[in-house]
């Protein structure tokens, strides 16, 4: 306050009135060079909010250039055998850019099932992306999937079929012998518990065998006159489904 009782701003930045006494200071306000003021650098006070890199490197975040984003996803298919996605396994996967990675089958995948192999993407400034491989499950010479289920075809001579009998039965776990009730017809199906592909928590499905009761590929003399004495003796006309 002078003598005439006015305010004045001289205890903030001297004549002129400028509060902030130093006018610009790299690219900011300061108050540096100012007679009574206080010694506050705003340049170095925005460049502690906003980053030090903001003002050392030209960008946010202390990259040079700017934003750094992280490298790309890459997918890919991977065609696994039915027994692999049972039992698990290591498959080979090939990528467009020539790289091979070696994936580990977890046991019970399922058809469709994304594996994520963390920093195996593309390159970025703040670290690869990842590669998502993607599961299919190839169809199988003997089995047909049914969710879970799995169902075969499963020959049964004639004798066996007629009398009962024990034949071996192909799994995908390895072969067992299946019991076969006596006078089974082509078409009946036995049960198989625990044999099939898993769900997504892991339980197993059942595997079904249908019959197909199956002539040999040569028909003997024996059989034939055997078959005609059936014919004549006892007729019969098999059931329409």
């Amino acid at each position: 306050i002078d003598a005439d009782g006015r305010e004045t701003m001289r205890g903030y930045g001297g004549a002129g009135g400028n509060p902030f006494g130093g006018g610009f200071n790299r690219g900011g306000f300061s108050s540096r060079g100012g007679s009574d003021g206080p010694d506050i650098d705003l340049g170095d006070l925005f460049g502690d909010i906003l980053g030090r890199g903001s003002r050392s490197q030209g960008g946010f975040g202390g990259g040079a250039g700017g934003f750094s984003p992280r490298g790309a996803d890459v997918r890919a298919r991977l065609d696994v055998d039915l027994e692999e996605a049972i039992r698990g396994g290591k498959k080979r996967v090939a990528f467009s850019d020539g790289r091979t990675i070696d994936v580990s089958i977890p046991p019970g995948a399922q058809e469709g099932q994304t594996l994520r192999l963390k920093g195996q993407g593309s390159p970025g400034r703040a670290g690869p992306g990842d590669a998502l491989i993607e599961l299919s499950i190839k169809p199988h010479p003997i089995y047909r999937r049914e969710g879970e289920i799995l169902v075969m075809d499963l020959p049964v001579s004639v004798p066996d079929a007629v009398l009962g009998g024990k034949v071996e039965a192909p799994t995908p776990d390895g072969a067992v012998m299946l019991n076969v009730p006596k006078g089974s017809n082509s078409g009946a199906t036995l049960r198989l518990k625990g044999r099939g592909l898993a769900d997504a928590k892991g339980k197993r499905g059942d595997l079904l065998a249908r019959l197909v009761v199956t002539l040999p590929d040569t028909i003997d003399p024996d059989l034939e006159k055997f078959a005609q004495a059936w014919r004549e003796q006892k007729p019969y006309s098999p059931k329409r489904k």
